[in-house]
This record gives structure tokens, sequence and C-alpha cells, in this order.
């Protein structure tokens, strides 16, 4: 296996490409092989720095409308269809959400979005327009880069968000196309496709990812990133579940730390050029987030999340400078 992963390593940092059948037997070594899972962390430590170098970027959300939601994401706290303990609020205002914006720049983020519950956003609706204007104070008062996450888009509400500020569109796939249907049935996997594909053609770039411990397999979550590799995502967050009391989800026993740490190293090995970023649920790595650092890791998603706890950013900058990491 040592072999096995040092060809194919030296096969991508000449520009190739790795195949499923690869990346499938990389992500079937045994958690109890240390000697072929050391050598799949170094290579894909090389593989990131030969494609990325040692930049690094932090990114943080605020959840800037809460609760009500139409969709039926068994993992979701902010569903309509589940009785669960999130807050329920309506559109944040300009001012609340620029004292935000401000503190996390103080703080040493480079990114910020507003996050809403919803299915999502048409291009005539009263809420767009409300974001927009949003957008547009925090572009003139602010020198952070602009991130949206609003669901399901029409091309010509992207466009407007472009517009008013926004360079990057945050739209997870959350699974395989196979996997979907066990988590959501209100829309479609096609539907998140169409939507990534309109960001990018209304000129965005676009953030993608998923969760992982929704129940899916390893094969599922290696069918994930080539989809999201077929689409030519620019940054793909990784979450891990947080059983939220009241979900269908709540339940699910969590996947073991170093299987996690061992998918993102295999990403990384899909994913080459790609920003590969810690997000929600990370906590659940433990003593092993250092570990992900150096096995392909290169941004994250800091500070509080939308209705569980993150790390604080100064904790989070002392760990990436402490694994030699340079920030944007």
């Amino acid at each position: 296996m040592k072999n096995f992963i040092k060809n194919i390593k030296e096969e991508i940092l000449k520009g190739k490409e790795i195949s499923f059948e690869e990346a499938e037997k990389l992500i079937s070594i045994s958690n109890d092989d240390k000697i072929s899972l050391d050598e799949l962390f170094s290579a894909a430590d090389e593989i990131r720095e030969k494609f990325c170098g040692k930049r690094f970027d932090l990114c943080t959300i605020i959840n800037a409308k809460s609760g009500k939601c139409s969709e039926n994401c068994k993992y979701c706290a902010q569903s309509s269809h589940f009785k669960t303990n999130a807050d329920v609020y309506p559109l944040v205002t300009a001012e609340y959400a620029l004292d935000e914006a401000k503190k996390v720049e103080a703080e040493g983020a480079h990114r910020f979005s507003l996050v809403t519950s919803g299915r999502g956003l048409k291009s005539t609706s009263k809420e767009l327009m409300e974001l927009e204007n949003i957008y547009k104070v925090l572009r003139e008062k602010t020198d952070l880069m602009l991130c949206a996450s609003h669901g399901i888009c029409d091309k010509e509400a992207l466009i407007k968000l472009k517009e008013a500020g926004v360079t990057t569109y945050h739209h997870n796939l959350e699974t395989s196309r196979e996997f979907y249907s066990n988590i959501c049935s209100t829309h479609t996997f096609e539907d998140r496709v169409n939507t990534i594909n309109a960001a990018k053609e209304a000129g965005l770039n676009v953030c993608s990812g998923g969760i992982l411990g929704l129940g899916e397999t390893p094969i599922d979550r290696i069918k994930m990133a080539f989809e999201l590799k077929g689409l030519g995502v620019f940054s793909v967050p990784i979450n891990i579940l947080t059983p939220i009391p009241g979900t269908p989800l709540e339940d699910m026993e969590g996947v073991e730390p170093m299987e996690l740490v061992k998918t993102m190293a295999v990403y990384r090995f899909i994913l080459p050029k790609t920003y590969l970023r810690y997000a929600g649920g990370r906590v659940k790595l433990g003593e092993l987030q250092n570990l992900g650092i150096k096995a392909g890791i290169n941004s994250a998603l800091t500070g509080n999340f939308l209705t569980t706890t993150g790390n604080t950013i100064e904790s989070d900058k002392k760990m990436i400078e402490g694994e030699g990491y340079e920030f944007e």
C-alpha cells in the first residue's frame, strides 16, 4: 500500500488525476494500518504544498435568519418539520450584520457570510432586496471578502447578489447523489447542482461541500468529492454531523475521528488545487484537529456556526500558525 500511495502522489504532482478506483482503494485503508495512514497523510500534505502553498484563510458566518425552513433536511435544526430548540427570528438588520462583520474582521477573519434559513431566493423577492442592501453596506464599510448562503436560487438572484458585493456563493451538495434522497425529500440533489451551475454562470466563485456522518458509506463520500470536482468548485467545506435533538438524525452514531481525517486526506488527492475547509462539527476530531491540517486541510470556518458552537478565531490562528501556515 505504501508504494501504491507514493505512485499516485507522484502522478498527481505531475498533473494527472486520480481515478475513482484509486480513490476507492485509498479510502479502504484500515484505520489500524498506521504505516499506510502516515504515508497517506504525508502525501496529501505534499500535494497541498505543491498546488496551494502555505496559504490559509479563515471564513466566518452569521445566522442571519433562523428557523421556519420549509425543507426537511434531516440533519437541520431549523427545519419546520422537526421540533428543536433552534432560535426563530427574521432577517437581521444591516446595522447588526455590519457590527458582527467588523468584530470578526478585527480578529483576523478573511471572509464573512450571511446564512439564511429557507428554501432559497427568487430574483423578485423582498428578502433579496434586503440582502442586497446589507451586502452593499458590508462592501463599503469592511475589507472582508463577502460570501452568501441563501439556499436554492435562480441565476437572476445570484447576479444581483454579485452586483451587491458577494464574491462567493455557498451551497453544499451535502452527500452523494445516490444517498441524497435519504436525507431530504422536499428538493433534489439536482436542484442543488443547478444552483451551483447558476452561481458559476453569474460569475461567482462557489463553495460547496457536505456533511460526513449522515449514515452514508465511505464510497458515498468519495462520490461526493468527484461530483464537486466535476462542478469545479472553489472551496470544499467539510462538515461533521452534530446530531441535533428533535431531528431524525438525533441518535446517529458518530464516525471514528481517524476515518474522518483519512477522508479529508483522500479529498486532497481528488481535489489537489481546491481549498479544503474545516467546517461545522470539527471539534469531534478532538486531538486530531492538528492532524487534519497536516493531511490536506488549508482553510477553515471559524467562530460560532449556525446552531452549534465552533472554535474561536484566536485559538484557530494559534493552531494554524503552529503548523507553519501563513494567513492570506
